[in-house]
């Protein structure tokens, strides 16, 4: 495995469906601002939606931060387009949802399961440079958090800004951080 923090989000044009309309999006659309790529499974299934939902609700936050969201199965833009259709939660969702269906992006990040060709549960986090600064990867049937991982944005944020400070397990903003020194050493 190579490492993933601290590398560039590969480069990728794919199709997308947002707000009723196909697009395409590549990684110099994401260059410029702080961006998410969520992972998941598939479309019409039981956990993928709770997830989706659970980051729309938080969009307009995580917008306020500066970040767009991302959403990336192996499904068509097609089949987004109908599961938007069909199901009242996923007309929650504003942001972007990539059609991977070739799996060359869900490869590139590590998250396509060959066995059945669709993705883990990878959650990607990346500055506006396209460095991943935050990963996470659940197995299929653990759901994530958006709260969790809005915190861990806004920490990857502050410490983007902030040289030298590093923020403590369970840091939330405006919460104390540390400056690591020989003096902290042995203390906390």
């Amino acid at each position: 495995m190579s490492r993933i923090i601290n590398s560039r989000i590969p480069e990728f044009k794919v199709q997308a469906f947002q707000d009723g309309e196909f697009k395409t999006v590549t990684d110099k659309d994401v260059l410029g601002k702080w961006s998410i790529f969520f992972f998941y499974p598939a479309d019409f299934t039981f956990v993928c939606p709770t997830e989706l939902v659970d980051i729309a609700e938080k969009y307009e936050a995580l917008k306020a931060l500066g970040v767009e969201v991302y959403s990336v199965s192996t499904d068509t833009h097609f089949t987004h387009k109908a599961w938007f259709d069909a199901s009242e939660s996923i007309k929650k969702i504003k942001y972007p949802m990539l059609a991977d269906h070739t799996g060359a992006l869900s490869r590139a990040f590590g998250v396509l399961s060959e066995d059945d060709f669709l993705a883990d549960r990878g959650t990607f986090v990346a500055n506006p440079e396209g460095i991943i600064k935050v990963v996470e990867i659940n197995d299929g049937p653990i759901g994530r958090n958006a709260e969790e991982l809005f915190r861990k944005v806004e920490a990857a944020q502050f410490v983007a800004s902030h040289d030298g400070e590093v923020c403590p397990a369970k840091w939330k903003k405006g919460d104390a951080t540390l400056k690591p020194s020989i003096d902290l050493v042995g203390k906390i």
